[in-house]
């Protein structure tokens, strides 16, 4: 069993400001994919501009994080939202969804590709290959603060958290850091290091990621309030994750079929 560090969720007191860790870990995904966006936009084949990058991650960052808490509340508390609809402006008590701010990116690259006279897949297809990194990066911060952790276990990595019992679990929050992460970066990256037909690299990461998500999700804790929906395994992650992989793959061959 490995020992949980502990670490304070809090990076810096200021009184009366105080700045998380998982705060922290979000601007350092926007900022990577400020800067690899800098980088691939220099490409001959890019359909957008260096200068471009600024507004793209803007717009991408207001769909994640609109999109991340409206998914959250609609699929993980849609129950408590009726009954107090305003639980969803309170974003302090914590709560994103991916898939939700995976379909707030979408919403928002079409909105930014009507203004610069381009396709939404065109735009995604850029994106691919930025947004590993921001996802392992929130997983960590999911880590840091001893949230989303694993079911028990006896594996030698164990480890026991804090508010989560004295069994120990399996750090499901590193495995998801890793694999959305680390793993996905490198295949998306690598791929799209040359010109692939237009929303290949878009298919490519759904599919990957849902697949990705949809195993962790054997070693994840499913919410409480939620369960398993089915089966005693069936999680609303591993629901959710289900067409992205679906759709993700279909939109892979379709878009290489001549060829493949």
């Amino acid at each position: 069993m490995l020992a949980y560090p502990n670490i304070d969720p809090v990076a810096l007191d200021l009184g009366i400001i105080k700045i998380h860790w998982y705060g922290l870990m979000y601007l350092l995904g926007f900022a990577a994919v400020y800067f690899l966006g800098k980088y691939r936009a220099k490409q001959a084949y890019s359909i957008i501009k260096p200068e471009a990058i600024e507004d793209l991650v803007y717009f991408g960052a207001l769909g994640v994080i609109l999109g991340g808490r409206i998914g959250y509340i609609l699929f993980y508390n849609f129950e408590l939202f009726l009954e107090n609809p305003i639980i969803l402006i309170k974003i302090w008590q914590g709560g994103m969804s991916f898939h939700g701010g995976m379909l707030g990116v979408f919403a928002s690259m079409w909105f930014f590709a009507k203004k610069h006279h381009c396709s939404m897949l065109q735009l995604t297809d850029i994106i691919a290959p930025l947004t590993p990194i921001g996802l392992g990066l929130g997983r960590i911060g999911n880590f840091i603060n001893a949230e989303l952790w694993g079911r028990t276990t006896d594996v030698s990595w164990g480890m026991i958290f804090p508010n989560a019992g004295m069994l120990p679990r399996h750090p499901s929050q590193l495995y998801e850091a890793v694999l959305e992460g680390l793993v996905l970066f490198i295949i998306i990256w690598i791929y799209t290091n040359k010109q692939r037909p237009t929303m290949a690299a878009t298919g490519l990461i759904l599919a990957l990621y849902g697949a990705f998500r949809f195993f962790v999700e054997f070693f994840r804790l499913p919410d409480a309030h939620l369960g398993y929906l089915a089966l005693d395994w069936v999680t609303m992650g591993q629901i959710l994750s289900m067409p992205m992989i679906i759709i993700g793959a279909a939109m892979f061959y379709w878009s290489n079929r001549k060829t493949l």
